[in-house]
């Protein structure tokens, strides 16, 4: 039976980020959730919230709620780091880790961080368009925002301030899980260079580099990052 697959969101997203594969990879179990605060779930989590407070958060609901055995976490730049947190926390019970866009530590520019605080809307348009290649921020990065539900004003913020915090550099090498590495080759955010440490150190792990593509590689290049889920998924 193929193994259930859990998407995490970003930062300042939902689940909803995930409707294309959500519609695109058939045949399989895949459950896209809303970290705690986003989307259509409701808070539980304190306004210094960490990447580990999110990661227990989505353990519960992947033991309590959705009831899952061995799932494959699938995380996109902060919930990649979710995965990451939850591969050295929970490994035994995981599956496999697919990391899109993702690091093993990441620093928030403080401008950045504080629009985010400040004037939350305009930073969440901000980051879409510094995260999508220039073709497609004017076009795709309103139409991203749009389709999320608007986060509660510290939602962002909170997140922003998590993944700053964000280190697992010295313990990545101790992750023993299938894992795929996926990012694009225009990401301004993470550069290849974070994904490339990823693989350098999980050992077994694959990589895919997607050209013509920025930190929302599952966005512009959907079919391509499908394709390569599906045939990473049928040898697990």
């Amino acid at each position: 039976m193929n193994k259930p697959i859990v998407l995490i969101h970003g930062a300042g997203d939902s689940a909803r980020i995930w409707h294309l594969q959500m519609e695109q990879l058939s045949g399989r179990r895949i459950f896209a959730i809303d970290l705690p605060g986003h989307g259509q779930r409701m808070d539980s989590l304190p306004p210094e919230a960490s990447v580990l407070d999110y990661a227990k958060a989505v353990h519960e609901i992947i033991q309590q709620e959705l009831k899952l055995f061995h799932p494959i976490i699938a995380g996109h730049s902060l919930g990649g780091a979710v995965a990451l947190t939850m591969a050295l926390e929970y490994g035994s019970e995981l599956g496999g880790l697919i990391l899109i866009s993702a690091g093993a530590r990441f620093r928030i520019h403080p401008v950045l961080l504080e629009s985010a605080r400040t004037i939350p809307q305009q930073a969440l348009l901000q980051l879409k368009e510094i995260g999508l290649t220039p073709t497609n921020a004017i076009t795709l990065a309103t139409v991203m925002v749009n389709e999320q539900a608007t986060p509660s004003p510290n939602i962002l913020y909170r997140d922003l301030t998590a993944f700053n915090a964000f280190d697992i550099m010295a313990r990545t090498s101790e992750i023993r899980l299938p894992t795929l590495i996926i990012c694009g080759a225009e990401d301004r955010f993470m550069p290849v260079k974070y994904s490339q440490y990823l693989y350098d150190h999980i050992e077994g792990s694959t990589l895919r580099v997607i050209p013509n593509a920025g930190h929302y590689v599952m966005r512009e290049q959907t079919e391509l990052v499908n394709h390569i889920l599906e045939e990473w998924l049928k040898q697990q």
